[in-house]
């Protein structure tokens, strides 16, 4: 088999150690492997980086093992070829597994160009992506403190949440901080609401009388400070994630054109996935990357599963929330194909492919650096006027109503 990189390296990488194994023509042209046993520590692998440098290294590959590989690649990065690979693409023929037999396949693998990289972005991209990533865990950490209120206020006896649709939003906090003063009128209550939701004062009156005790009183108390603490860190995540997005301040509003792309959804794109398509070769590529395309599982001429492979669970957890919300809009392209594969197919499925379609969409903006231009929500009735007619007036005929089609004149230029 051909020999692709001549001087490279193979890394196992573990929490408190990291086996190497390089492989190295001598004199004669004959492979020679040295291997040696590191810590984790920077100290250790500094002494890594020379011991590499001094046999003349090139190129080296690692597993991605959780958290684990970013300090070797935050020391090796820039003096190295260092290749990132799946875990997957690489498992070693099952037998006689140890750290040793595993660097040294990895190192062969690279020896002979059977590895492929994975995507690492440049550092700024990558400071930006840690940023949105812990500010995404708050804000779950905040929806499930917000679960926990609501199910407080059940145990009351008090039924807030299924009158309000926020419970500690400004009108539901309103209540809450008066419940917590002792008051107990559910009518007292109900006028303490704000805007819209004194439409329903009638309903928070009934839902808010309850069975109140000094213990929910003291859970729910201990509850609404850590929501409040959470808010604090939110807005200071925000505050920071808007500095680190000063090198990408051109495409974020290019991305919130979308519709159900707000600024954090399309700070979190940026995040992910950059703003230099170039390193995808198409947006199906793309999607296939980030896990919203179907998987491929045939054998024998019979398909066996449609299951969507692993991808990037973040981007796709982002764009699916955005689609969500795409789905409670109105009057535009994304809403149309919504409703169009909910009705066949459910709306979990339908919710997926408007996520792909936005990620498309986005790959599309931030190549060509426009905004969005949509393609209205009769795009998909006026690619076949004729069908969607005959569709519309077979539905009709179902009804018991007798249909005559007649075709409207175009007006002639005034």
């Amino acid at each position: 088999m051909e020999v692709v990189n001549t001087h490279c390296a193979g890394l196992d990488v573990h929490k408190k150690t990291v086996v190497a194994c390089v492989m190295t023509p001598d004199a004669h042209g004959k492979l020679q492997k040295d291997i040696r046993t590191f810590g984790t520590m920077t100290a250790d692998l500094l002494t890594l980086l020379d011991w590499l440098q001094a046999n003349a290294i090139t190129h080296v590959a690692m597993e991605s093992t959780g958290e684990y590989w970013k300090p070797i690649y935050n020391i090796l990065e820039g003096n190295l070829e260092v290749l990132l690979v799946n875990a997957q693409h690489i498992k070693a023929v099952p037998g006689r597994k140890t750290d040793v037999k595993d660097a040294e396949w990895i190192a062969d693998l690279l020896r002979h160009g059977l590895v492929r990289a994975s995507f690492i972005p440049p550092v700024a991209q990558r400071d930006l992506r840690e940023l949105t990533r812990h500010r995404a865990n708050f804000v779950r950490e905040r929806a499930s403190l917000v679960n926990r209120v609501q199910k407080t206020l059940e145990s009351a006896n008090i039924k807030l949440a299924s009158v309000a649709t926020d419970v500690v939003g400004v009108s539901g906090r309103a209540m809450l901080n008066g419940i917590l003063a002792g008051q107990r009128d559910g009518p007292v209550l109900a006028e303490l609401a704000k805007g819209r939701m004194r439409n329903k004062r009638e309903e928070l009156a009934r839902a808010l009388t309850g069975r109140v005790k000094a213990h929910h009183c003291f859970v729910l108390t201990e509850l609404l400070c850590q929501i409040d603490a959470l808010d604090e860190t939110i807005e200071h995540f925000d505050a920071e994630v808007e500095k680190y997005c000063a090198p990408f301040e051109e495409a974020i509003p290019l991305l919130d054109t979308i519709p159900g792309v707000a600024q954090t959804t399309a700070e979190l794109i940026v995040s992910e996935i950059g703003t230099d398509m170039s390193r995808f070769p198409s947006a199906d590529h793309l999607a296939a990357w980030a896990g919203l395309v179907p998987g491929q599982n045939e054998s024998a001429g019979r398909r066996r599963s449609g299951k969507m492979r692993k991808g990037n669970h973040v981007l796709r957890t982002g764009l699916v929330q955005a689609a969500h919300a795409v789905s409670h809009t109105k009057n535009n392209y994304l809403v149309a194909q919504y409703h169009r594969i909910a009705a066949r197919r459910g709306k979990k499925k339908a919710l997926v492919a408007v996520a792909h379609s936005i990620l498309v969409i986005a790959y599309h903006i931030l190549e060509r650096k426009q905004a969005y231009s949509d393609l209205g929500a009769n795009y998909f009735d006026e690619q076949d006027p004729v069908k969607t007619a005959q569709r519309l007036v077979k539905r009709i005929e179902k009804l018991g109503y007798q249909v005559t089609m007649q075709t409207q004149p175009v007006p002639g230029p005034a």
